[in-house]
């Protein structure tokens, strides 16, 4: 589906705030069973748990049509650790994630940035998605060469395409936008 309409279904479907509600109502529903005492109790709510758990299934597997480099895990892991993307500016997530890089400054002494802090459970998934997405998504793939090419180590490289993979998702959620990759 093409054009308009898809992209009102996009905006609609790509709220994060709704993929919470339902990740909280599931939750509730699965507690709910956890203490029912009779097989009808048991059985009745196995079949109302069933809709929410396929409705987040289903945005689920929108997130991760959107992005190159993007698998399901590294989706549901920045889903889960990171509820803030989409909701804060870029300085902000990549702080959060662990990717800005934070000088170690004193007087007059300017130490190097380095990435430290942020949320581990976060980085480590980034940075295997990163590694497919500088190879699979044309974008990132210029933008992880062009810094090679300028004689940056690959490190420091990666975890920078690292960064801009994490502001690309942060302005999709928060854009309600699909990927569209630069043209040129």
């Amino acid at each position: 589906m093409e054009g308009p309409a898809a992209a009102a279904d996009y905006k609609h479907d790509m709220n994060p705030q709704r993929r919470r509600q339902l990740v909280v109502m599931i939750s509730e529903k699965k507690q709910r069973l956890a203490r029912a005492r009779d097989r009808i109790a048991q059985s009745s709510s196995r079949v109302v748990l069933k809709r929410p758990e396929a409705e987040r299934a289903r945005i689920d597997k929108l997130i991760l049509k959107r992005v190159p480099g993007i698998c399901d895990v590294v989706a549901r892991t920045l889903i889960a650790e990171l509820p803030e993307l989409g909701q804060v500016d870029r300085h902000q997530i990549a702080t959060l994630a662990g990717v800005a890089p934070i000088s170690r400054d004193s007087g007059r002494y300017r130490g190097k940035g380095r990435i430290r802090g942020g949320r581990g459970e976060v980085r480590a998934p980034l940075y295997m998605a990163c590694l497919v997405a500088i190879r699979h998504n044309p974008a990132l793939k210029r933008f992880y060469r062009r810094l090679r090419d300028a004689g940056k180590p690959a490190r420091l490289a990666l975890v920078a395409a690292m960064r801009k993979l994490l502001t690309i998702l942060n302005a999709i959620l928060r854009d309600r936008k699909p990927w569209a990759p630069a043209q040129g």
